[in-house]
């Protein structure tokens, strides 16, 4: 087992991903076709036969984006999985992402598997930004659904309103967010977005959901990305450097509950926020760190100010203070890790790589924590990954590098 705090059981293996598609552009793939893709890249990066995978640990409902399913006897058919020994899913969406990991350690730890993959394929066949609207009435929902709003953009809008009344925070910070994490895609061969984006043309944008203009959206775009996880012990024996699970958490507080999809928090200090203090709280403890450990953060990047509130939940900054923080240049990325700063979404995340719900921010904590990284953090040791803000459950996970 490799010095250092945390965990330490368990480590990914392998990764591997499709290419990333502008919306549409995967039409003559099934969905099954993309994750099948990405899983086998990602044995072949561990070194591993398909053969040997004997676990698959999802992230519920957005296991195959938000309107497909996989399912595991489709796996072992497609694939040639000779047996599998586990299988689950984590609850809730994207919020899910992270946390699938530790789903995966779970099994591996208690003896059920022993070379688990997690793996999400997204094709956009409703458009996500009508989510909301398009599912169907019910009575539970009739008390609590937020009338007229449409999608994930008008529903974040509100968290993002009061958090700008409660603290004072400006569309500046959004801004902020959203160009650095363009400046870290410029670079990146898959990235979809490459070109600068300049405050000039940010704030020229169309307002999507008032504070929410275009660029404080993540992409819709298609592909797939599939992580294997196995022993350290065993992983060490690979092909590649592995990368230990430090610590992995999910859940949450009632008070987040449904989040932003209810509105039903109890205080302003839980709606201005992204629903995550009580994982980062329970994150940090397993792993036996603080936030001036963590040297890189991969923030799940749904929408701008939800990068801001994650980064005051994480504690890299005190509460309310997300806007200044942001503003002072200290998530932005150079090679050199520097006292108070924190290089947050190094690959381009989802505003301007690409969205495939979370999945690509564990890919790129991987490469962080081996050092092949497009954008390496000189000496990065531990990193953090996000999944969320969404309904329960939100969760994290930190990686370390392997001694």
């Amino acid at each position: 087992m490799a010095a250092g705090p945390g965990l330490r059981d368990v480590a990914i293996a392998g990764i591997g991903a499709t290419p990333y598609y502008k919306r549409g552009e995967s039409a003559h793939l099934s969905v099954n076709q993309l994750a099948g893709e990405a899983i086998l890249a990602a044995c072949a990066d561990a070194g591993l036969s398909v053969a040997e995978v004997d676990g698959l640990a999802f992230y519920s409902l957005a296991r195959a984006g938000y309107g497909d399913q996989l399912e595991a006897g489709e796996f072992v058919e497609m694939l040639g999985i000779r047996e599998l020994t586990f299988t689950a899913a984590l609850t809730g969406g994207g919020g899910g992402s992270a946390g699938a990991i530790g789903l995966a350690r779970a099994a591996i730890v208690a003896g059920d598997a022993s070379v688990v993959v997690t793996v999400m394929a997204l094709q956009q066949r409703t458009r996500l930004g009508s989510v909301v609207a398009s599912k169907a009435a019910t009575p539970a929902g009739s008390f609590v659904q937020p009338s007229g709003l449409a999608g994930p953009g008008h529903l974040m809008s509100l968290l993002t309103r009061r958090h700008m009344h409660q603290y004072g925070t400006t569309r500046d910070a959004f801004a902020e967010v959203a160009i650095s994490t363009r400046n870290n895609a410029l670079n990146r061969p898959k990235a979809r977005y490459r070109e600068p984006l300049t405050r000039e043309r940010y704030f020229g944008s169309r307002m999507i959901a008032d504070p929410l203009c275009l660029y404080d959206f993540c992409m819709e775009t298609e592909g797939a990305v599939a992580i294997v996880t196995t022993s350290l012990e065993r992983a060490r024996d690979l092909r590649q450097r592995p990368v230990p699970v430090v610590a992995a958490a999910h859940g949450g507080s009632r008070e987040w509950g449904r989040g932003f999809s209810w509105f039903g928090m109890a205080d302003d200090e839980t709606f201005a926020s992204s629903g995550h203090k009580a994982v980062a709280d329970r994150l940090y403890a397993k792993a036996g760190v603080t936030p001036r450990d963590i040297d890189v953060a991969l923030i799940y990047d749904h929408f701008t100010p939800m990068v801001l509130m994650q980064l005051e939940e994480y504690g890299f900054c005190q509460k309310g203070e997300g806007g200044p923080f942001v503003l002072s240049g200290a998530i932005r990325y150079d090679a050199e890790r520097r006292p108070g700063r924190i290089p947050v979404n190094t690959h381009g995340g989802q505003l301007s790589e690409a969205y495939v719900i979370g999945a690509t921010h564990i890919m790129e904590g991987v490469e962080q924590l081996r050092g092949t990284a497009v954008n390496q953090v000189a000496g990065a040791e531990l990193a953090l990954v996000t999944g969320g803000p969404a309904a329960l459950p939100t969760s994290a996970l930190i990686l370390g590098r392997d001694r």
